[in-house]
């Protein structure tokens, strides 16, 4: 009976965002810090310190914040019922418009999770760079603001790149249960 009920309610995709970049967080760190370090000039401890600072901001913060604005947004201008998906506008809207919460059809998740991920990635990459840079910004006092927003911009470039790299890979790949 309770299963039946959550499925109905369908997916917060946050459910599926967080657990993901908790697993991902250390490599993200890692990968993060690299760039940090050819990007603006610091030590790697400095851009280790940084990049782990950083990311559990966005991770731990940014992220669930924006996901929330996304929900109410999505809530408020109607994106919370049902239009099936029976076009590619419908199919469309339901994993973009509809990829915060996406509706339950359960048939068709196995495309869904990864295509709403993919969208989700824009606004969570915005979100992450800009709460990354304001870190950062306190973090690397020493160094000039402009080197540090791009270098912040340039990390988030490297790891959500390879976030949306795996969620296409997964989306090429995806089969329906049967």
């Amino acid at each position: 009976m309770t299963i039946i009920i959550l499925i109905d309610i369908g997916l917060p995709m946050i459910f599926v965002a967080i657990p993901v970049m908790v697993v991902t967080l250390l490599p993200v760190v890692c990968l993060e810090a690299i760039v940090l370090r050819c990007s603006i000039g610091i030590t790697y401890k400095q851009a280790t310190k940084a990049s782990f600072l950083t990311n559990l901001a966005s991770t731990l913060l940014g992220i669930p914040m924006s996901w929330l604005l996304l929900v109410l947004i999505q809530m408020i201008t109607g994106g919370d019922r049902a239009y099936g998906l029976k076009t590619p506008l419908t199919k469309f809207l339901a994993v973009t418009w509809q990829a915060p919460w996406l509706i339950p059809y359960e048939s068709d998740l196995y495309w869904m999770i990864p295509a709403a991920g993919l969208f989700l990635l824009i606004p969570f990459f915005f979100v992450s760079w800009c709460v990354e840079y304001l870190v950062a910004r306190r973090i690397l006092k020493g160094v000039d603001p402009i080197s540090t927003r791009r270098g912040v911009r340039n990390a988030n470039i490297a790891s959500y790149g390879l976030l949306a790299l795996y969620l296409v890979m997964v989306l090429v790949t995806a089969k329906p249960r049967a």
